[in-house]
Formats: C-alpha cells, structure tokens, sequence
C-alpha cells in the first residue's frame, strides 16, 4: 500500500532544516563534540567513524556538503557502535556525544545531549580537559 506523502510538509522540513538556526546549532554540537574526539581516538587511533560523524556536520553546518538521512543515519550509528565497543566511559561518552552531534542534522533537539556526553567525557577522563585542535 502506497502512502502519501505531504509535500508541504516535506518542503518546510527542507527549509527548518537549511536555515541559519539550525546550522548554527549543528555548528555548536559539531564543535563541542569535536573537543572530545581527542579522548576517544586516544583509546581508539583506527577507529574514525565519531571524527567521520562530527566533520560531516560539521562540512554541512558551513555549507560545504550535503546530507542526506540515509548518511546521517549511517553516521550517527555508527558513532554509537563505536562507542559500545569503547574500553572507557570516557571514550564511550567521546563517541557518544558525536553520534548525537550528526543527528542534530534531523532533529535538532540532538544537539541538547551533546554537552552533556562531552562533559561525561571529560569527567571520566583522568586528562584534564582538552582544548580544541587547530
């Protein structure tokens, strides 16, 4: 059974989704998760889907890529795969927080756990907190 969709809807989704609010909230979650990674690739150097996850959106925040749910899907679990096979509460909340950054790209009420994860992150860590790499 074929179901309708509602191109009105659908259209409006786009526009919420591509404005300047939305990206700067993704810019935010991208940038605030991103502080973390070092935590995770510490423990986990070959692992890059929580990097892959947080460069993505953040590429789609400033505009210079495009995003489509299937990726961010991809994205996003991935990042939390990644995270369940962390070693450490601090690299699993490292790669939590990038898995919630990427899905701020679909709803972005996302955005909301990602200082949380990354303030887990460096809580958990025994390093003190990291600053942002250049």
């Amino acid at each position: 059974m074929k179901t309708k969709t509602n191109k009105k809807s659908k259209d409006y989704r786009s526009i919420v989704r591509n404005s300047r609010e939305h990206r700067l909230l993704a810019l935010k979650a991208a940038n605030q998760a991103k502080r973390v990674l070092p935590i995770f690739e510490k423990e986990n150097p070959k692992d890059k889907r929580p990097s892959e996850a947080v460069e993505a959106l953040g590429e789609w925040a400033h505009g210079k890529r495009e995003l489509e749910m299937t990726k961010v899907r991809k994205l996003s679990l991935g990042s939390h795969a990644a995270a369940r096979k962390a070693k450490t509460d601090a690299a699993r909340f490292a790669a939590r927080a990038a898995g919630q950054a990427v899905a701020t790209w679909h709803v972005p009420n996302h955005a909301l756990a990602v200082p949380v994860y990354a303030l887990k992150a460096i809580a958990a860590s025994k390093d003190k907190p990291l600053k942002n790499k250049k």
